[in-house]
């Protein structure tokens, strides 16, 4: 049985936890973003915010690991889970962007499905990242996560067949299908991030 002499620092885990809470103002910013009469504009600025608060953690946990001599779990470990939730929040920043930008008076029912999903996403990433201190209960985060996929998945093919199905101007289904895909993308990244908890796991039990 191989024996591991790693210190806890638990800067690291409150580090990672911080990050997750960004993304959970992020899908609520998302939800906001999207209800009818939100002022965008005002939405899209706390989005960017909130946005580059979430680099800034990201550039703590880097240059932490840069600075630290024995880290709590593999370096590369480190870097991965602080890039993968900081694509998250790059993603859910995107779509408020597009919406912004696209000038959308009108979203299919469905993205309201989708923005469930990311929100529940990000509830359930900020409640598992906490538990890396432990290494322990990790199993049913990741497991959900991949079931939220699926279904967000699920959502995004039928989606996309409402949009290509004759009931939109070209160039409204052009801008929806970019909003859309990039929903889809965040869901994606949850499970990446997911995906990094889940070897991390494995490799430090």
């Amino acid at each position: 049985m191989r024996l591991k002499f790693r210190p806890v620092d638990g800067d690291f885990y409150d580090l990672f936890t911080d990050q997750a809470r960004h993304l959970l103002l992020g899908s609520e910013l998302l939800a906001e973003m999207l209800a009818e009469g939100s002022d965008r504009d005002d939405v899209a600025r706390r989005m960017r915010e909130a946005e580059h608060a979430a680099d800034e953690t990201t550039h703590d946990i880097v240059r932490r690991v840069n600075s630290t001599f024995v880290t709590p779990f593999d370096r590369e470990d480190i870097y991965a889970l602080a890039s993968g939730l900081d694509d998250v929040m790059d993603m859910i920043d995107e779509v408020v962007d597009l919406v912004l930008l696209y000038e959308v008076a009108t979203l299919p029912s469905e993205v309201d499905s989708l923005v469930e999903v990311i929100q529940r996403c990000a509830e359930i990433t900020c409640d598992a990242m906490p538990r890396l201190k432990a290494m322990k209960d990790l199993d049913e985060y990741w497991i959900e996560i991949n079931r939220l996929e699926n279904a967000g998945d699920k959502t995004f093919r039928r989606t996309l067949a409402k949009l290509f199905g004759g009931g939109y101007e070209a160039l409204e289904v052009l801008k929806l299908k970019d909003i859309v895909t990039s929903l889809e993308g965040a869901i994606d990244a949850f499970e990446k991030v997911a995906n990094i908890v889940e070897q991390i796991a494995v490799k430090e039990s």
